[in-house]
């Protein structure tokens, strides 16, 4: 009998193909793979630059999922077959630089430097000099930055392409079909035992793992919430921007994110809106137009792409991973994190995560939420 992995995002291709390195049976199920909020993504893996006063778990789940994306990605790489290693998911380690263009924005990211001091993260207090000597595409009114060297980022649409094509060469079956319901032997809060398709057909497992992103809460009585994000994809010739560029304007938060192939992601809202995708004429103006006060040179780009995507949100923004009653696991919850946080909730669900990274599930476990039926 098969574990059926309910969800073909970043985080549910990623449970998929660890256990099915670890020569498990495994199904994936999923109308749309790769797609959703994983295709939207911009894939910063920055848990050090994206630290906020209130999710210091966060933190630590995100620190430990950074130190394997290395190793990840190049093992992804070697079973999808990928020439050029870990390069051909687009990882790279040129650190995030956080930058100030006002006043107050300034006096925001002193508080944000004293904070990331007390914890003891690896942040380097910069001028508007110095940060125009590392990225010289910046506005002159740049005030000042934080130089995150440690943080990283990835190509999502090329990770999750990658995982499919490996999961492919280890003959796991892609189901590309709606789940509408969990089977449950004696009862609504019995043991999971497969899940229902839409059009009536049933998958049986041994366990189900539920890594459905924003749609977890129809299938069972997750915290999960969509959060409404909305993307756009510049391309340029020659490559604007040599690492992530995290900026505050006036109060608005704006992300830009170098691909090595000149393309230039630009994100993203926060919408709290339902299951709304709708791309809108106002969400991309205030991305363009607060992008292009820290770096002007964004307008003279190509438009390639536009998308919005729905993240996985729960109430205390650290994700839901573990067992949740007899045969079902819940791998979801992501929110912004889920490209970052893939390895390690893989290895959470597929048992390889020991010593410091093990004692890290109590902190995502479902339990925190009481009785998930």
């Amino acid at each position: 009998m098969v574990e059926v992995i309910v969800g073909g995002g970043v985080v549910g291709l990623s449970v998929a193909w660890r256990l099915a390195r670890a020569g498990r049976p495994v199904t994936v199920v999923d109308p749309d793979p790769a797609g959703g909020a994983s295709h939207a993504a911009a894939g910063m893996l920055a848990p050090v630059s994206e630290v906020t006063y209130t999710e210091e778990p966060l933190l630590r789940l995100g620190l430990a999922s950074l130190r394997r994306w290395p190793a990840f990605a190049a093992e992804l790489a070697a079973d999808a077959g990928l020439p050029e290693g870990a390069r051909g998911v687009d990882l790279r380690a040129e650190g995030t630089l956080d930058v100030a263009f006002g006043a107050d924005d300034l006096a925001a990211l002193d508080e944000l430097a004293a904070f990331m001091d007390k914890l003891g993260l690896p942040v380097e207090r910069l001028t508007g000099r110095e940060c125009r000597r590392l990225e010289p595409m910046l506005a002159p009114s740049v005030r000042g930055g934080l130089l995150a060297a440690g943080d990283a980022w990835v190509d999502p649409r090329r990770v999750t392409a990658a995982l499919l094509t490996a999961l492919e060469r280890r003959h796991v079956p892609l189901v590309r079909a709606r789940v509408t319901e969990l089977l449950r032997e004696g009862g609504p809060v019995g043991r999971v035992t497969g899940v229902r398709l839409e059009g009536g057909a049933e998958l049986v497992a041994t366990t189900v793992v539920l890594a459905a992103g924003a749609w977890s809460a129809a299938l069972a009585g997750v915290p999960v919430r969509p959060v409404k994000g909305q993307i756009l994809r510049l391309r340029s010739p020659q490559p604007l921007l040599t690492r992530c560029v995290r900026g505050s304007v006036h109060g608005s938060p704006v992300y830009l994110v170098p691909r090595g192939d000149g393309e230039l992601v630009v994100g993203a809202t926060q919408e709290e809106l339902g299951f709304d995708t709708r791309v809108t004429a106002g969400g991309l103006y205030e991305l363009l137009r607060d992008a292009r006060e820290l770096v002007p040179g964004v307008t003279e780009l190509e438009l390639a792409d536009v998308v919005a995507g729905l993240r996985p949100g729960t109430p205390d923004n650290v994700p839901i991973v573990g067992p949740a009653g007899d045969g079902l696991v819940l791998a979801t919850g992501h929110h912004r994190g889920g490209v970052l946080l893939a390895p390690l909730t893989a290895a959470l669900v597929a048992g390889e995560a020991g010593g410091e990274e093990g004692g890290l599930a109590a902190l995502c476990s479902p339990a925190r939420f009481g009785e998930i039926a």
